[in-house]
């Protein structure tokens, strides 16, 4: 999914989309597991793709992380 498609997605949408890569990455992990995975490419491209998706939707929410979890932007004035 390209990130011009993720940003045109409503937040609804997007975790909507979350979770639906993390239920498919389960069981690409599952197939994985076994011996079943044909292509390991879709892991590290849904991976991705779920990154994307959790950045605009921090963007979308006015959130930037930081290294005590997540606060609002805001104009700094020095």
């Amino acid at each position: 999914m390209k990130p011009s498609q993720v940003r045109e997605m409503g937040t609804e949408e997007l975790q909507h989309k979350e979770m639906e890569l993390q239920e498919q990455i389960f069981r690409l992990r599952v197939q994985k597991s076994i011996g079943q995975l044909e292509n390991a490419v879709k892991l590290r491209a849904i991976r991705r793709t779920i990154a994307r998706v959790k950045t605009v939707l921090r963007e979308k929410q006015g959130l930037r992380p930081n290294k005590q979890g997540l606060r609002p932007y805001k104009q700094v004035s020095r």
